[in-house]
């Protein structure tokens, strides 16, 4: 299997290139060249395989140029219990009525995150290894929140690597702030800017495509790479959950092999409902894929009227993983869906970036409308929904979480659909536990620390370790700089 880039179709790499690099040369986002197929038969065997003997298999179908010994050397570093807390990795709960959370925060930064970024050091530093590449790969990423740590946390300290992460400093919770603040390793560095999450996306794509800057690092023996979900190597590994769900539901009896489900996202950047589609396509039994949006509800607007419009007031909510105005991997799927038509991307992204908006063809319209349904929540109605999942089923969640139910729950009221339904979770509560203890009734009070302890209390789970420990850690980071500064912030930290 090869790769194109969605802005130039006659690009074609491997790929380790892809993941290496990261982002085209040309802007565009790298994507196979076919989906691969999975067979009945062939998920039919992963139940009776563990997570990580899953994910060897299906990596096995997108990454043709490793061998099966570099697989396995990355999913066996990538998905154990000294990295989560499950043996499961992904654990699944049954919720209500055929409906299934799927838990994806035991990793170490109690988000979804760590399912992609656990592994992507592995895959890039195999990919490097294999592409004869010897430079120190500068690793830029820009977070509303869980990707941040999750990076940091998976980059810490690995040799031949640096690695920066930029944040809104207004724009994530004390819990995330305090994860990126006081990360550890002596290869890494965070910072705040003034502004929103677009604004840390936009400027490190920018630098990613500026040819001068590039030179500049090539001259200093390094190269940039990405581990935002615009790198392939973070896409790739979210496929994996999707396909073990369905196994998973239908090794343990919850459904028949062949049935249609349905899977909501809670998503922002397009990422992980991205990867959902592309199980879809490979033959996975999904029905609807519901995508749901906070009050940033861009997304929900784009996937009901097939217009993207990002000019539109931008809100600051309990769910800040998702206050995004700009989804990155939309670009992946609307180069799908208008036949590999680079020329017409171009165009409609080259109207993002000059009108803040564009407006698709019919024919993909049509496509969106029969794959996807979309809906959204305020604030308010996220509080309530973690109230009445709290008071009726004794299962909290976190802010991010409930937005997914709260959609789903609409979708269903609406069209009666009683499909079997896979929720993807995306964050522990903990991370949010002023918000979550506000929602379901209890005094949230004011130190981080304090509210992780009451929220211990109420909903009887576990305080991860990993959040645990923050509570004596000293900052290590605490720059805030203009979004137009984050080029020199590069250079200085690299020593340019």
């Amino acid at each position: 299997m090869y790769y194109k880039s969605t802005r130039d179709s006659s690009v074609n790499v491997s790929s380790a290139q892809a993941i290496a690099q990261g982002i085209s040369k040309d802007g565009g986002l790298f994507v196979p060249d076919h989906i691969p197929e999975i067979t009945m038969d062939e998920i039919k065997a992963l139940g009776d395989m563990s997570y990580r003997e899953r994910a060897a298999a299906v990596f096995s179908k997108y990454l043709t140029d490793f061998t099966e010994a570099e697989i396995s050397y990355c999913v066996d570093n990538a998905y154990n219990t000294k990295a989560f807390d499950s043996d499961n990795i992904a654990e699944l709960a049954h919720l209500f009525d055929g409906t299934y959370m799927l838990e994806l925060w035991h990793g170490p930064t109690c988000a979804f995150k760590d399912m992609a970024l656990q592994i992507l050091p592995y895959l890039l530093t195999t990919s490097t290894k294999k592409l004869g590449i010897d430079k120190k790969v500068v690793i830029l990423v820009a977070t509303s929140g869980d990707t941040g740590k999750a990076a940091l946390e998976g980059f810490k300290d690995v040799p031949g690597t640096s690695i920066m992460v930029f944040y809104p400093d207004d724009g994530v919770s004390a819990m995330q702030k305090k994860q990126m603040t006081t990360q550890e390793g002596g290869n890494v560095g965070v910072c705040a800017i003034k502004g929103n999450f677009d604004d840390a996306q936009n400027g490190v794509k920018a630098i990613f495509t500026n040819a001068e800057i590039a030179a500049e690092l090539e001259k200093n023996g390094m190269m940039f790479s990405s581990a935002n979900s615009i790198n392939w190597g973070r896409l790739a590994p979210q496929i994996i959950y999707y396909i073990s769900s369905y196994a998973q539901l239908a090794k343990d009896g919850e459904i028949e092999y062949g049935d249609k489900i349905n899977v909501v996202v809670p998503t922002g950047n397009f990422g992980n409902i991205l990867a959902a589609y592309y199980a879809k396509h490979m033959g996975v039994p999904i029905g609807k894929l519901i995508c749901a949006s906070n009050e940033n509800n861009v997304l929900t607007d784009f996937l009901t009227s097939g217009i993207y419009d990002r000019n539109r007031a931008f809100h600051a909510t309990i769910s800040p993983s998702m206050d995004i105005l700009i989804s990155s991997n939309l670009e992946r799927l609307l180069y799908m869906l208008c036949g590999e038509d680079d020329a017409q991307i171009r165009e409609w992204f080259g109207k993002l970036a000059s009108e803040g908006k564009y407006e698709v063809s019919e024919a993909v319209k049509a496509k969106l409308f029969d794959e996807f349904s979309a809906g959204c929540c305020n604030d308010e109605e996220t509080k309530a929904t973690i109230k009445a999942i709290y008071d009726k089923y004794s299962y909290t969640c976190d802010t991010h979480t409930a937005v997914a139910v709260k959609v789903y729950q609409d979708y269903r009221a609406k069209t009666g659909d009683t499909t079997k339904t896979v929720i993807a979770s995306t964050a522990s509560p903990y991370k949010f536990s002023g918000s979550v203890l506000t929602a379901i009734g209890e005094d949230s009070g004011s130190d981080e620390f304090e509210l992780v302890e009451k929220l211990a209390e109420v909903s009887k789970l576990p305080v991860p370790a990993s959040l645990a420990a923050l509570k004596d850690k000293d900052i290590r980071f605490d720059k805030v700089i203009d979004k137009s500064e984050m080029k020199e912030y590069v250079f200085s930290s690299l020593g340019i």
